[in-house]
């Protein structure tokens, strides 16, 4: 008997691994915005620009497929647009990759590199888009990380949590 129990739970243990093994990771969509203004750009010194910009992008965290929407207002003589790192606000970098500025709202995607994709999960990557006035950049704004809202089963538990906490109290 205690043979078989000993086979059995072997088998158990190589078919568990064998569906962890072979069992796909699960990809998720990491969401990122930016808010692109004059006041951030040139490293925080601003060019004193009223033009603004908003931007969503979304990464693939298993192929690192990097996707974006980015759209201004209030800009004339758009000569390039480009995403920047690494860098923190206050910082100027290279450019990363290049973003269509013929187009308004400009959309595009590329695949990053694993170091490409650690900055800019790190929050070192910025906006950039430059006019015929403004080589440097006439507006710019830091790409950050969008903090996922609570999932359904969360916002219905936290009552039954607190139920069940107030109940417990009271014994």
């Amino acid at each position: 008997m205690f043979k078989y129990a000993s086979a059995a739970r072997f088998l158990q243990l190589v078919t568990l691994m064998t569906v962890m093994v072979i069992a796909p990771a699960k990809a998720s969509l990491i969401s990122f915005s930016a808010t692109i203004d004059g006041p951030q750009a040139n490293a925080g010194n601003g060019t004193g620009s009223l033009a603004t910009g908003t931007a969503i992008m979304w990464l693939d965290d298993m192929t690192n497929d990097f996707s974006w929407t980015v759209s201004w207002v209030d800009l004339v003589d758009v000569a390039a647009a480009h995403f920047h790192g690494p860098a923190t606000p206050m910082q100027n970098a290279g450019v990363q990759l290049a973003i269509d500025s013929t187009i308004n709202p400009s959309m595009g995607n590329a695949l990053l590199s694993n170091q490409q994709a650690t900055d800019l999960l790190a929050g070192m990557w910025y906006i950039n888009i430059h006019t015929a006035s403004f080589g440097g950049g006439e507006i710019r704004g830091q790409v950050l990380r969008e903090v996922p809202a609570p999932g359904m089963f969360s916002l219905l538990m936290l009552p039954l949590a607190a139920l069940v906490y107030l109940r417990r109290r009271r014994q």
